[in-house]
């Protein structure tokens, strides 16, 4: 094992190096040029694996930024530490802050404004954090030449004189801040005075979580039969557990089902300065209600995947801090990022994220109405789920691969043009296309990401699946693809109808539904020929088993070119062009371009007939699916080469 350096730039080099290299399975290049071009971002914060609630959230958002854009950007992270504090690091760490030390904050200092290379300095801020040394902090701050900005994961209202002198200090020192919720970005301009020009709200980041079967779950952690509902975090009084206890007699009165479950260990400070008495406070309070069977404490700081599952088996999670300041919460986000209807306390965080119909608010510390709230949803497993959705889509948005963006263009904005972004290909993942097939085909519908085999199964979505893993399997030659690609088009060509139209509809127990009767067909009949079309035209890269298909498909395509020709709905006709397109460059594809140009001008006569001066488009209004039209367009103008198209 390598000597850990303290403060020499070919120590801090090789950390930078190893912080990328241990996140991401991606080749890395060797050309010292393009090493070069590379934007490097010091981060300053706590980091795993101390355990506080902003280090959780910089190692997450390290990752993020990593897995968007880990080949142009160069990710350093300097660790805070506390008087006491001496973290064993996952990579070789070259600079920790000692946030006692005067001399760290000046070695750090020296050290960013000596390397060239390094383009912005992030700071996670916290009071608590740099409270051993306020001072150094700010002088570290003024002795930067590189740009910094900040995150203020607490922004307090009404501040006295001192706290407000404090806050609009530092804040004149950095180029950019960063806030989580829009009421913490008005506190900032109303009580401190700070220009909201120089402040940009990103919320908190969430995960995007695979949907697990709840009772499934619960079988895991022997919970089955029970009606959960749960918290978690670092403990301390601030999290005010004992309202939950003291509302759950009356809860378990009703539903002697119900467990409380109370996820993580007791904050390091807090141990530091009285042990475990919170804790021991909490279990006497189960033991004098005599709710022992309906508690469990999960004494420990759990690892992110089986957090997450201890989340998704909850049937409400209980938010009960006491501190109305209290600007924004991770273990609040990630509990609506795995679907959990939340109960909370009126914080600016919970009333902002909840306002859709995610969660219930109740009053600081009122174990009646607590109590009252959650019998009302335990009865009510409609509303509960309908929560759990509203939040899953509140929370898309915030996902952290989309908070690395936002993040990322906000480093460029106050880099000074000191920064360039390469978006990094994602990996392609066909996890959940292939959990939505079963052996008759692709299902029409899921819950979240489990598969809902109720809904059936439609040409439309057979036809999506049947591209998508054709073109996996042209750029991969991953012959797990090859099952999937039979059964999709096996699926197509049983839903043929003897007037060469297309079934769309197939119940679980495959029976074609009355949904067939009533409804137009001919979107499904165009995708079905775009599907056809192109798996045509990879055919010769298939394996010799698929040439039965392959001639049946042919036929197939060759007929419905002649039941094309009474399709008059400008989608279906786009799609058509498009399968004509990929068909035309078929090795024993015919010539059929006389029929795209048929199919091309039915469209153009659309546009023909609508557009105007300010409205240049086929349709009165915009409908679905909009691009296919212009993109067939492009289609036929490239197999034919006419302008018009």
């Amino acid at each position: 094992m390598e000597e850990k350096v303290s403060i020499r730039t070919k120590g801090l080099t090789k950390s930078r190096r190893r912080f990328n290299e241990s996140r991401t399975d991606h080749s890395k290049s060797t050309n010292s040029k393009e090493h070069k071009q590379r934007s490097e971002i010091v981060f300053l914060s706590s980091y795993p694996p101390r355990e506080c609630g902003i280090a959780t959230y910089t190692s997450d958002l390290m990752a993020a930024l990593d897995q968007k854009f880990g080949d142009a950007l160069e990710l350093t992270i300097c660790p805070l530490e506390s008087a006491s504090g001496n973290h064993d690091y996952p990579f070789e760490i070259g600079q920790v802050l000692h946030t006692d030390r005067d001399i760290d904050y000046l070695a750090l200092a020296n050290w960013i404004d000596s390397e060239p290379t390094i383009d912005l300095v992030v700071v996670q801020h916290e009071f608590g954090l740099f409270s051993d040394n306020e001072k150094a902090f700010r002088v570290f701050l003024e002795m930067i030449d590189c740009p910094v900005v900040m995150t203020l994961h607490t922004v307090l209202p009404k501040p006295d004189t001192q706290l407000k002198k404090k806050v609009q200090d530092i804040v004149k020192l950095c180029d950019g801040i960063i806030v989580m919720t829009q009421t913490s970005a008005d506190i900032l301009y109303d009580d401190y005075g700070v220009l909201t020009t120089d402040v940009t709200v990103i919320p908190h980041g969430t995960h995007l979580v695979p949907f697990a079967d709840r009772d499934e779950l619960k079988r895991k952690y022997n919970l089955s039969g029970k009606q959960i509902l749960s918290t978690f975090g670092l403990l301390g009084p601030g999290k005010s557990i004992e309202t939950t206890l003291n509302a759950l007699p009356g809860i378990v009165a009703e539903h002697p089902d119900t467990v409380f479950l109370i996820l993580g260990k007791t904050h390091p400070e807090l141990v530091k300065q009285s042990g475990e008495e919170y804790r021991n406070s909490l279990e006497s309070i189960v033991e004098d209600l005599g709710i022992q069977d309906n508690v469990r404490f999960i004494n420990r700081f759990l690892p992110l995947e089986e957090l997450l599952e201890y989340l998704q088996l909850t049937d409400i999670y209980l938010f009960t801090s006491k501190d109305p300041d209290q600007a924004v919460s991770g273990t609040f986000s990630y509990a609506i990022s795995c679907g959990c209807p939340v109960i909370s306390t009126p914080i600016p965080h919970a009333k902002e994220v909840l306002e859709n119909g995610s969660g219930r608010i109740f009053d600081f510390g009122d174990s009646g109405q607590l109590k009252d709230i959650v019998l009302e949803l335990l009865e009510d497993d409609r509303e509960r789920e309908q929560m759990g959705l509203n939040g899953l889509r509140t929370t898309a948005s915030s996902a952290w691969e989309n908070s690395a963006i936002a993040h990322a263009q906000f480093f460029k904005k106050h880099a000074k043009n000191r920064m360039g972004l390469q978006y990094r290909k994602p990996v392609l993942k066909m996890d959940h296309l292939r959990n939505m097939t079963t052996e008759v085909g692709f299902i029409q519908f899921s819950n979240i990401s489990h598969p809902d085999i109720e809904s059936g199964y439609t040409v439309d979505d057979n036809a999506r699946a049947l591209i998508a893993t054709c073109q996996h399997y042209v750029l991969t030659e991953d012959k797990t693809d090859l099952d999937y690609i039979r059964t999709y088009l096996s699926y197509i060509l049983r839903c043929i109808r003897c007037d060469g139209q297309f079934f769309n509809y197939v119940d679980k127990d495959r029976r074609f539904t009355e949904q067939n009767d009533t409804e137009n067909l001919d979107d499904a009949f165009g995708r079905a020929v775009w599907a056809i079309g192109y798996f045509i035209s990879i055919s010769k890269k298939l394996p010799k088993d698929f040439d039965h298909l392959v001639q049946r498909a042919n036929e197939i395509f060759e007929d419905g070119l002649e039941k094309g020709k009474e399709i008059h709905s400008p989608r279906a006709i786009a799609f058509m062009i498009k399968g004509l397109y990929y068909y035309s460059s078929s090795p024993e594809g015919i010539c059929v371009h006389q029929q795209l140009r048929m199919m091309a001008d039915r469209l153009g006569g659309f546009y023909a007939s609508v557009a105007v001066k300010d409205w240049h488009w086929f349709e009165k209004s915009l409908n679905y699916a909009n691009a296919v039209l212009p993109e067939a367009m492009l289609m036929a103008y490239i197999r034919t080469l006419d302008g018009t198209y």
